[in-house]
């Protein structure tokens, strides 16, 4: 069950309060972003792909991935073609592109807590012993997610 829920991230609990089971989570819109990208990366270049292929191929739910590839065509990742014989296909070099912007574009900044968020609605913010430490931490995940290309998770 999900502990808390933040842009990019998802930190869950195992089982009820051990907190050595501690997991961080890639966003799962992020994650069917990556699954369609490495799916179209395999097909031939001019070879188009649509969102219910790419769903029926992984068993991955329609509305957020056929989302998901209109925000990556609206931002360049994708080329969409419209039509009854249309859909979407890569339109460049996915070295260029960081997991980070990736993640921004689909779900938003990356945040490890509230007190990092870009819209923080922390109660505790101005007596949070924390925000220092945690602030640090969620400068380096960004810092990693921007040096990890797409093209080095998608293979």
């Amino acid at each position: 069950m999900p502990f808390r829920m933040f842009y990019g991230i998802s930190m869950t609990l195992k089982s009820s309060l051990k907190w050595d089971k501690v997991m961080f989570k890639i966003h799962k819109k992020v994650k069917y972003a990556l699954t369609a990208l490495k799916y179209m990366k395999k097909k031939p270049s001019r070879e188009l792909s649509t969102a219910k292929e790419i769903c029926s191929v992984f068993n991955i739910p329609f509305d957020p991935t056929s989302r998901v590839l209109q925000v990556m065509a609206q931002n360049g990742i994708l080329m969409a073609v419209q039509g009854a014989y249309g859909g979407y296909r890569l339109t460049g070099d996915l070295g260029k592109v960081s997991v980070y912007e990736l993640s921004r574009m689909v779900v938003g900044s990356i945040s490890v807590s509230d007190c990092t968020s870009d819209d923080s609605q922390c109660d505790r913010l101005d007596a949070c012993v924390l925000k220092e430490g945690m602030a640090r931490l969620n400068a380096r995940l960004v810092k990693m997610f921007k040096e990890i290309n797409v093209s080095e998770m998608v293979g």
